[in-house]
């Protein structure tokens, strides 16, 4: 069991950009595949891009491909997240997670996978 804090959510104009960081607790990062999911208002939690426990294979949702990019500093235990070109319809809550791998279209977390708290990504017209 890890946990996860995201940052680096807020406000910001079509187009622009935003850069997501999660934080995580223990010994064991290394351990973990991780990505992030959000959630718009009135739907369900979607997958949006994952990255192996090396660093060295991604998995990117159609919706954000080419503009989202994950990366990891395994030596700070930080997940990253750079949003560019964000488009109004990427507005949600965004959740960083931890799994045990990685799949070509989403992270696996099943009952041992662990949610950060959530942070509110929120882009204007």
């Amino acid at each position: 069991q890890v946990q996860l804090v995201e940052s680096g959510g807020g406000l910001v104009q079509a187009g622009g950009s935003l850069r997501l960081s999660c934080a995580v607790s223990g010994r064991t990062f290394r351990s973990y595949a991780m990505g992030w999911f959000r959630q718009a208002p009135g739907k369900g939690r979607e997958f949006v891009v994952g990255i192996s426990r090396s660093g060295g294979s991604t998995s990117t949702a159609d919706s954000v491909k080419g503009r989202f990019t994950i990366s990891r500093d395994n030596a700070k235990n930080t997940v990253y997240l750079q949003m560019n070109s964000l488009k109004p319809e990427d507005t949600a809550v965004y959740y960083c997670a931890a799994g045990p791998s990685l799949s070509a279209t989403s992270l696996i977390l099943g009952p041992g996978g662990s949610w950060g708290q959530g942070t509110q990504v929120t882009v204007s017209s």
